[in-house]
Order: C-alpha cells, then sequence, then structure tokens
C-alpha cells in the first residue's frame, strides 16, 4: 500500500519532482501530494547577491591593479538551472571575472585614476548575462565596487593634482597683480592730467589732526587742522 505525504513549496521556491530519471512537475509554492516514487528537488529562486573577489588584472598600459565587483541574479528557470550544469553559479562566476579582465585591459591606468567610473559594468553585464540565461540565471546588476591603483600611483596623481592646484593659485595671483598694477597706472594718468585731482586725494589721505598747507598764488594758506 502507497503512503502518500505532502510537499510544501515555500514562496520563492520551486520543486522539482522527478519519476523514473525524468522530470514530472515542476511545483510552484503550495502544497502538494508526494509520490513513494519519486524524487524531489528544491531551488531556490530568491534574489541573491554573489560577491566576486577583489582580484589583480591589468590595464592596457601593463599596470596591475586589483578589482571587486557583485553580481546580483535570480533563478528565473529551475529546470535548466538544475540540469545543466553542476555549479551554474560558479560557472557565471567565472564569466563575469574573465569580462572584467577583459575590460580592464582596454583601459589605460590615467583613465581608472581619473574616472571612478571608467570599467564598464555594461560590458560585464552583458556578456554574464548571456552566459546565465543558458543556465536558467537572469543578471540583473553588476556593480564595480572597488579599483585599487598600486600605493605608489596614488601618490603620484596626488602630487600631480596638488602640483596643477598650486600653478592654478599662483596663476590667479599674477591675474591679481596684473590687475592691481593696471589700475594704478590708470590712476597715475589721470592724475598727471589732473593736478587738481592729485591734491585733493592728499588731502583725502592726510591723517587726522595733520596740517594741511596749499600755495595759492604764491601766498601759503593754511587749512584748518583736519
Amino acid at each position: 500500500m502507497s503512503i502518500f505525504q505532502k510537499v510544501t513549496v515555500e514562496p520563492g521556491r520551486a520543486v522539482l519532482e522527478y519519476r523514473d530519471g525524468k522530470l514530472a512537475r515542476v511545483l510552484r509554492p503550495g502544497v502538494y501530494t508526494a509520490r513513494s516514487d519519486a524524487g524531489y528537488v528544491v531551488v531556490d529562486l530568491r534574489e541573491r547577491l554573489i560577491p566576486v573577489a577583489l582580484q589583480e588584472v591589468l590595464t592596457s598600459d601593463a599596470m596591475a591593479i586589483r578589482a571587486s565587483m557583485s553580481m546580483r541574479l535570480s533563478v528565473v528557470d529551475p529546470v535548466a538551472f538544475t540540469e545543466r550544469a553542476a555549479d551554474p553559479i560558479a560557472m557565471i562566476y567565472l564569466t563575469a571575472q574573465i569580462a572584467l579582465r577583459r575590460v580592464c585591459a582596454s583601459l589605460g591606468s590615467d583613465e581608472l585614476i581619473r574616472r571612478g567610473d571608467a570599467v564598464d559594468t555594461a560590458t560585464i553585464r552583458t556578456a554574464t548575462a548571456d552566459a546565465a540565461t543558458d543556465l536558467g540565471v537572469e543578471v540583473r546588476e553588476v556593480v564595480v565596487k572597488d579599483v585599487i591603483v598600486p600605493a605608489e600611483v596614488r601618490a603620484a596623481a596626488l602630487e600631480l593634482v596638488t602640483a596643477k592646484s598650486r600653478g592654478l593659485a599662483k596663476l590667479e595671483a599674477a591675474r591679481a597683480e596684473t590687475a592691481a598694477l593696471r589700475a594704478l597706472a590708470n590712476a597715475g594718468r589721470l592724475l598727471d592730467a589732473h593736478p587738481a585731482l592729485a591734491h585733493l586725494r592728499l588731502v583725502q589721505e592726510a591723517p587726522p589732526g595733520a596740517r594741511v598747507v596749499l600755495a595759492v598764488g604764491g601766498s601759503d594758506v593754511r587749512a584748518p587742522d583736519a
């Protein structure tokens, strides 16, 4: 007499039922009657985050950098995910590593230093998604987390930025000094053309309490104390 049991499929999972070595049913969330002559495989369909460990890659100018990234994916075809590869996640992981190396190999070290988004994740995602589709997986996002250049290269880049900043500061100071000298020259020409303005300016600059003496028609006229 056969003994029937219940198979409960939780949300976010699928259960594959095999009979006589062949797929009989794909059980979605719910409660089913289990067959005694069948085998069952549970497949997790929920999104998962796969970190790709920090690895050393070469840029187009042969500089060794280290880069890491993460993939967000989920199983969309539990049958393909179960039957087409012994370890589908490992195969997708390897594809992502190779794609990351190829993208970095097309970039120069200066691009990576200047721009944090220089690594084209769209190219990596496309290459990874192509491999993942055959394995019943959808790659939803690829994010490059860290791009680490050698310490000496970072120091050289910092020195370059500092030198540029200092040069810009000196250039601005020189421009300000030139503008001030130009203004003084213009003022000098104006005073030469109008001596009365020069006398007035002299009176304005006299300190408080000073006595100003003006020569008018050959005689001295003393002005009140300033």
